[in-house]
């Protein structure tokens, strides 16, 4: 199993996650991060630490989400590794809770 970085990180992008991650596969877009799955060893480290709670274990992912399994998959294969957490753009806040950010994702 793997766990899945879902649509509220977009425009979020908070990075505390990627500290605690044993084995890196966490990857970093231009407004989005995304896990590995052929990386990720199931640790559950990564899901606590999220402020925008938008990290589930594949098996839990809410309803409507379930296209950031293969998305995760999709984009961790063109966007670099981060593994240094960095600060979280000026308006996370804001963005922060808000539904159906798709739209947004910058690849």
């Amino acid at each position: 199993m793997t766990f899945v970085v879902t649509d509220n990180c977009i425009k979020c992008k908070y990075t505390d996650c990627v500290e605690v991650c044993p084995v890196d596969c966490f990857h970093e877009g231009p407004n989005f991060l995304v896990i590995d799955p052929d990386e990720c060893i199931d640790c559950t480290l990564c899901e606590p630490e999220c402020p925008a709670e938008a990290i589930y274990p594949e098996d839990d992912l809410p309803d409507g989400q379930e296209v950031f399994l293969e998305l995760n998959a999709d984009l961790s294969r063109d966007w670099p590794v981060i593994t240094v957490r960095k600060p979280a753009p000026e308006d996370a806040e804001e963005w922060d809770g808000k539904p159906n950010k798709l739209q947004y994702l910058e690849r």
